[in-house]
C-alpha cells in the first residue's frame, strides 16, 4: 500500500461522518419546520383581537405562509413582528 492509497481511503472514510452529520441536520431542519407549520395553522384558528395581543395580523399570516413546504413560516412571522416593533 503506498502513501496514495493510505490517503484516499482515509478521506472516503472521513466523509462518512460528514454527510451522516448533514443528513442528520436535514432531518431535524425539516421536523423543527413541520412542527412549527402546525403551530402557525393554530394561529389561523385565534381571532383578530388575539392576533392583535400578540402583534400580528390575519394579513401576516398570509404573507408568511407564502414559501415552500420545508420552510418554516413562524421565522418569517417573528421578523414581520419584530420590524413592527422597531416601527413603533
Amino acid at each position: 500500500m503506498t502513501a496514495y492509497d493510505f490517503a484516499a481511503e482515509a478521506s472516503r472514510i472521513s466523509t462518512r461522518p460528514a454527510i451522516a452529520t448533514r443528513v442528520g441536520n436535514a432531518v431535524v431542519n425539516f421536523y423543527k419546520a413541520w412542527k412549527n407549520r402546525r403551530a402557525f395553522y393554530r394561529l389561523g384558528e385565534m381571532s383578530d383581537a388575539e392576533l392583535a395581543d400578540i402583534g400580528l395580523t390575519r394579513a401576516d399570516l398570509h404573507v408568511a405562509i407564502d414559501g415552500a413546504f420545508g420552510t418554516d413560516p413562524t421565522v418569517k412571522l417573528r421578523a414581520i413582528a419584530s420590524d413592527r416593533i422597531e416601527r413603533i
